[in-house]
């Protein structure tokens, strides 16, 4: 058996090596780790260890959020572990590692990881549903008015303040006559078309 660890951090500014350290100091002899650069960023190691995994493998991480981003992400994971014949050991939840029985270890393991994940999302849709109510709560008081816009009026950036007032002068201009194209003036303004084309809608939604 082989205790195989994985670490994972969102950010490349992120550190790895708090779990590297508790990782090791669980026994782990082989470890797999990555820092992802966005949310929906590959997981090559992630992957790599999956394909690694042997059976009566043991596979540790810090916790669940480390291996998965969501249930669904997890089940699946989890799964593929299970395939493999190895168990997950999460070094946050409770260690039932006194009980010999190996079978009643993983069963009493995946109804603590099963319990975790739905109370995971559970919390996720209560915070889902109290901001729905939050807002609905401020547009009756009239404190809401939706997120600022990158490009408008109103935009906390000046310089996209700006283009956005020289946008909708020269497509005032363009719709007096001037010939200018819209791909013209995004050039002008150094933008990309589809960002000009953003901008005449919520010119549009202004006027």
């Amino acid at each position: 058996m082989t205790k195989i660890g994985y670490a994972r951090v969102s950010t490349r500014e992120q550190n790895l090596a708090r779990q590297i350290e508790q990782l090791k100091a669980a026994g782990v002899t082989k470890l797999f780790q990555e820092k992802l650069s966005g949310k929906n960023a590959a997981r090559p190691q992630l992957q790599a260890m999956l394909d690694y995994l042997r059976d009566d493998d043991e596979v540790i991480v810090l916790s669940l959020d480390r291996l998965g981003r969501n249930s669904s992400d997890l089940t699946e994971i989890m799964e593929a572990i299970r395939h493999k014949g190895a168990t997950l050991n999460v070094l946050n939840l409770p260690s039932f590692n006194s009980i010999e029985d190996t079978n009643l270890r993983n069963l009493i393991t995946n109804i603590i990881i099963e319990l975790y994940k739905y109370m995971a999302q559970e919390e996720r849709e209560t915070i889902k549903v109290r901001q729905r109510q939050g807002i609905e709560i401020a547009k009756r008081q009239g404190k809401y008015h939706g997120k600022v816009r990158e490009y408008g009026p109103h935009s906390p950036n000046r310089q996209k303040r700006y283009i956005y007032k020289e946008a909708c002068r020269l497509l005032t201009r363009r719709e007096q006559g001037e010939e200018l194209t819209k791909r013209q003036i995004a050039r002008m303004l150094g933008i990309a078309p589809v960002t000009l084309y953003r901008i005449e809608k919520y010119r549009a939604e202004e006027s």
